[in-house]
């Protein structure tokens, strides 16, 4: 799952709520990321395979006119190809990071181009609700609890949301 929670090491309860031993260890961080069907290294592949397959045609007209006509068109394919997959790759590389101690939960999305946006509240108030069908994406997750509600992992698939619903609730639940 593109997604993974980091349990902090426990120190002694301290008047019942989730503390630590420094004070200001976060009790639980979880990381959520788009998946990536193709990896980098897919990528460098696919180009490859690409500029291959188009070479091929180019073999029964090597020492003609004809292969300076083709090569212009067939290298412009190769480089929007490539342009728009690293595109899809900055576009995607999108990290958010929700951190409970046992007085605040802050959730920080680092989008793409250096896009930031944070947003915290008192982990007594806040709840996880689960949009069935009234949010842009089917089972659409949001934390509310603050001054506003915001969304988390809308880049999820539908079955990934409904897996980590439970988990983050209990997550909140044990914080507390």
């Amino acid at each position: 799952m593109p997604y993974e929670w980091v349990i902090m090491p426990k120190a002694p309860e301290r008047s019942g709520a989730f503390c630590h031993a420094d004070g200001d260890a976060p009790a639980y961080r979880l990381h959520l990321w788009p998946y990536r069907s193709l990896p980098r290294r897919g990528f460098a592949g696919f180009i490859g395979a690409t500029c291959l397959l188009l070479a091929l045609p180019l073999v029964g007209v090597l020492g003609s006119p004809v292969l300076w006509g083709l090569l212009p068109f067939l290298a412009l394919a190769v480089t929007g190809i490539w342009l728009a997959l690293n595109r899809s790759y900055a576009d995607g590389e999108i990290l958010e990071e929700l951190t409970l101690w046992s007085d605040r939960v802050t959730l920080d999305r680092h989008g793409p181009r250096g896009r930031r946006q944070s947003w915290q509240a008192n982990p007594h108030w806040v709840r996880v609700t689960l949009h069935g069908k009234g949010g842009p994406v089917p089972n659409y997750l949001t934390l509310g609890g603050g001054p506003r509600e915001v969304e988390i992992g809308a880049f999820l698939s539908e079955e990934e949301r409904l897996a980590l619903l439970p988990e983050l609730r209990q997550a909140l639940a044990r914080g507390r």
